[in-house]
This record gives structure tokens, C-alpha cells and sequence, in this order.
């Protein structure tokens, strides 16, 4: 096991994949049909395709919002139809129009088993996923497989991503083709800072295909789904960065503004261009069926979706301080391990559990943070720019998070999937940062203060907090064994939090899904 996967680096994540495909196929298999949020209207909406060879229209009634909650509370049972729960259907057609060779294929299956099939469009799609996340880690930095490595584990064992990976929605084409645009642009960087390095004045009298492939994957991202978005600041952030490497570019003569400025506008042509080409159909036919400006849908969106708790009347209702509290708790909860149309949570004493382990590996990369700043060598430019980049992305997918909210109620992690790739490669940087010997060390001395306090609390009022007095003792206990072990065990040690990751998706399906759902 020590340094397998620096030897082995691609069988490690053959593995992974493995893994992931057999965890999320007993999800797939063991989860009720219609117990993963939204997935009826997403059927529908394949259904529709298939059967009509037209995409549908989002209309009033299309949100039957006390029908849905009688037939969630029930449970979906047979004798209630799914065919009113239509509300997906503004969303871009991409992933439904590849969904239908699946429905066709499976026509004559009953529902409750089409769908089974269906689902696993979106684990295979999962599957590209992890292997692009590894990719895009291993670009950043390419000696260092190991975090390549632990961040394809992690978005590969997020139990929630898990859950919503085998379910029959387009979040996994969405997030498929986010992660091809950051792999992308992150090589696009650094192509650049090597042409800025040899002095060249770029090659814009030659057609640009590479930039062109980008903006057709910009292009197929905003037909996947519209948090793809987030792509368009990107693309303009990494292009200012590549151009920014080029020597002409870091003289203020004016001529160096000139090209600077001319460069920046061919490359963001080459790239927006066949975006637009490929978006404008699609964009007009909103316009048309919606009305106006709404070339996304939103607006309809937001006019049909009547009965679910808008913000401005949950502030009323709550008062700022619960509603923030209920953000920041369901968020994290969320994200995790909340399962159903988020009515199956699991043990209290894992969400604690997951809090402490994101303490500890947001320490780590807080350390990391510090050392890169104190330590200018530690990063090159490139990786620099490229860490800032995946930085902002993650940035942007909270931003909306938090935008959307400020419309409606909608406290789920699930919507901050999209920022995993760079979420995965921070939690593999802050790992491996708390891990060194002389991090572990703090930590064991935390973890042990922390546990006399609460030794010490629980004498005073007779009432020990035992589980998380056993965390505590626990981590100080595990960090300390940490800072006798020798280094060729390091691997071994970082790879720990992924296994009970792992390990934590069987949990969650096996001692929770299915026996809510008996």
C-alpha cells in the first residue's frame, strides 16, 4: 500500500473508478424510483422528447406544488401519477436529447424500472467526471500524484453526489462539461505561459482550433445546464491571465496595450464565437415560447413555481438569524449525506464527525495557504494562475448559490457540485498539508486540549459529551501515532479519509436509504 499509488498511479484510479461505478450502481439499483429530488420532472421531460420529438414549454400548472408534496409524503405510490410533475421543462436540452436512445431502448419497460436504466446515463457520465477531476489535478501539478489522485476520491465519494450521480437528471452532463472547461483552460494557461516563455507573439494568423474546441465545449456546457455559466468569467479571467505571460505584455509602451488588447479580443472570439453558434438556436427558441429577454426560462421559471417558499416570506417567517442558521446547517448537511427530496438525514454523529474532518482539512490548507505566501518558490506562475482560477470557479458556484437563495428557500449543498473538481484538489492540498509531521503534531495537541475541556466541563455538570469526546481522542490518538510514523508510510495515511469516504457512501445507502424507504 505505501507509495502504490505513486507507482501505480493509474491503477489506482482505475480502481477508484471501479468503486465509484459499483457504489453508485447499488445506489442506482437500491434507491426507490423518484426519491431523488426533481428526478419526475426530469423523466418527464425525456419522456416528452422521445415521444413527441420536440422539446416541451414550461407553462403554468406545470408546478402542482400540493400535488407534490401529498405524493412525496405518500411516497410515490403506484396509483399516483407522476405526469403532472413537469417543471423542468425550460431547462437546456442536451442531456434529455442523449437520454432518449436510453428511453427508446427501454419503451416497453414499466416506468419504475425505465428509469433504473436511465440512471445510469448519469453514472456513466459521473464516471468522466472523476477521471477528468484527476486530469485537471495532474495538469496543475504534474509530479505530484497523489493529489491527483485524492482528488478524483473525492468527487467520486461524496456520499450526496453519489446519490444525485445515479439518478436521472442533467446535473452530471453539467458537471462533466465544467470539468472538461477547467481542464481545459487550466492547459490553455499553461500553453501560454510556455509561449511567453520562448518569447513567441502567439499565433493568431493560424486558425485557433484548440480555442475554438473550448468554445464548442462552452457552447455544449450552456446547453447542459445553465450553472455551466460560470464558465463565461472563467474564460475571460484565463484568457486576460494567458495574454498577461507574453512579453510583449508587460511593457506599458503603448503598442504593447495595443497588442495586449488585440490579442485578448482574437482569442475571445475564437473561443465565444462558436459558443454562440451553438447556443443562439436554442436561445431564440426561448425567446419566442417565453417572451422578451427570457432566453433562459428563468423568468417563466420563477412565475410557475408557485407554493414554494420564496426568501423575502421565509425572512418574515424566521427572522434573519433562523433563516441564516438553516442556510449554513442544511447546507452542510446538504452537501454531505441528506438524502430523498431531503427528508432522510443520517446519524447526528456523522455530521459531526464530517464537521470535525473539514476542520481539520480546512486547517490544512489554511497552513498551505501561509506557506505558499511565506514561501514564494513553493508554486511556479503557472500553477499560481491556475489555482486562482479553480479558486474563482468555486467562487462563482457559491456566488449563484447564495444568489438563488436571495430568490428562494432552496438550502441544498447539491447545488455546489459543480465547484467539486477544484473543492476535491483543495481538500487533497489541505490533506496532505496536515498530515506533515510537524501539522500532525498541532493537531494532536488541539485535539487533546479540546478533550480535557470537555473531560473537564463534563465532571462540572455531570453530563460527557462521549461521542465527541471520542472524536477528540480519537484524532489526538491518530495524529500522535501520525508523528511516529515514517514517511514511506504517507501515503497510506492520506489515503485513510478517502477509504472512510468510501466506506461512508455504503453507510448511507445500506443504515439509512433503504430502510427509510421499507
Amino acid at each position: 500500500m505505501p507509495e502504490l499509488s505513486t507507482r501505480y498511479p493509474h491503477s489506482v484510479l482505475f480502481l477508484i473508478i471501479v468503486i465509484y461505478l459499483v457504489i453508485g450502481t447499488l445506489y442506482a439499483l437500491f434507491t426507490p424510483p423518484w426519491q431523488i429530488p426533481d428526478e419526475p420532472a426530469h423523466y418527464n421531460y425525456v419522456r416528452f422528447v422521445a415521444e413527441n420529438l420536440r422539446y416541451p414549454v414550461l407553462q403554468m400548472g406545470d408546478y402542482p406544488h400540493e400535488y407534490l408534496e401529498e405524493i412525496k409524503a405518500k411516497r410515490f405510490p403506484p396509483e399516483m401519477s407522476i405526469d403532472p410533475i413537469r417543471y423542468e421543462s425550460h431547462q437546456p436540452p442536451l442531456y434529455y436529447s442523449l437520454a432518449v436512445p436510453f428511453y427508446r431502448l427501454t419503451r416497453f419497460w414499466p416506468p419504475v424500472q425505465q428509469v433504473i436504466a436511465l440512471r445510469f446515463l448519469s453514472l456513466l457520465m459521473g464516471g468522466g467526471i472523476v477521471y477528468i477531476a484527476y486530469l485537471v489535478a495532474r495538469e496543475v501539478f504534474p509530479t505530484n500524484e497523489v493529489l491527483a489522485l485524492g482528488t478524483a476520491a473525492f468527487v467520486a465519494g461524496v456520499p450526496m453526489h453519489l446519490a444525485m450521480l445515479a439518478a436521472v437528471n442533467n446535473d452530471g452532463l453539467a458537471e462533466l462539461m465544467l470539468a472538461g472547461i477547467l481542464w481545459m483552460l487550466v492547459r490553455y494557461i499553461k500553453k501560454e505561459g510556455e509561449k511567453g516563455k520562448e518569447g513567441a507573439e502567439g499565433a493568431e494568423g493560424r486558425i485557433p482550433w484548440r480555442l475554438i474546441g473550448l468554445g464548442v465545449l462552452v457552447g455544449l456546457g450552456m446547453l447542459a445546464k445553465t450553472a455551466t455559466l460560470v464558465s463565461i468569467p472563467l474564460v475571460l479571467v484565463a484568457v486576460v491571465l494567458a495574454i498577461s505571460y507574453r512579453p510583449s505584455a508587460i511593457s506599458h509602451q503603448p503598442s504593447a496595450i495595443r497588442y495586449r488588447l488585440s490579442a485578448i479580443s482574437y482569442q475571445l472570439l475564437a473561443i465565444f464565437l462558436p459558443a454562440l453558434l451553438l447556443t443562439l438556436p436554442w436561445f431564440v427558441h426561448n425567446a419566442s415560447v417565453y417572451g422578451g429577454l427570457d432566453i433562459l426560462g428563468w423568468t417563466r421559471h420563477d412565475a410557475i413555481v408557485v407554493g414554494q417558499l420564496r426568501t423575502a416570506d421565509g425572512l418574515a417567517q424566521y427572522g434573519v438569524a433562523r433563516l441564516a442558521r438553516d442556510l449554513l446547517l442544511t447546507t452542510f448537511r446538504s452537501f454531505w449525506a441528506q438524502f430523498g427530496w431531503m427528508g432522510v438525514l443520517v446519524d447526528e454523529r456523522i455530521y459531526l464527525l464530517l464537521a470535525l474532518l473539514c476542520a481539520i482539512v480546512g486547517s490544512g490548507f489554511l497552513f498551505y495557504l501561509a506557506r505558499v505566501v511565506r514561501q514564494r518558490s513553493v508554486l511556479s506562475a503557472y500553477q499560481k494562475a491556475a489555482l486562482g482560477l479553480l479558486a474563482l470557479s468555486a467562487f462563482l458556484t457559491l456566488f449563484s448559490y447564495l444568489w438563488y437563495n436571495c430568490k428562494f428557500v432552496q438550502h441544498q449543498g447539491r447545488y455546489l457540485f459543480p465547484a467539486l473538481v477544484p473543492l476535491g484538489l483543495f481538500f487533497a492540498l489541505g490533506s496532505r498539508e496536515i498530515l506533515s509531521r510537524e501539522r500532525a503534531k498541532i493537531v494532536a495537541i488541539l485535539a487533546l486540549a479540546g478533550l480535557l475541556l470537555l473531560a473537564a466541563k463534563g465532571l462540572l455538570a455531570s453530563d460527557f459529551n462521549k461521542w465527541s469526546m471520542a472524536l477528540l481522542g480519537g484524532t489526538a490518538l491518530a495524529f500522535g501515532l501520525k508523528t511516529l510514523l515514517p514517511e514511506r508510510y504517507d501515503d497510506f495515511a492520506f489515503a485513510l479519509p478517502y477509504l472512510g469516504l468510501f466506506a461512508l457512501d455504503a453507510i448511507c445507502l445500506f443504515g439509512f436509504i433503504v430502510p427509510y424507504f421499507r
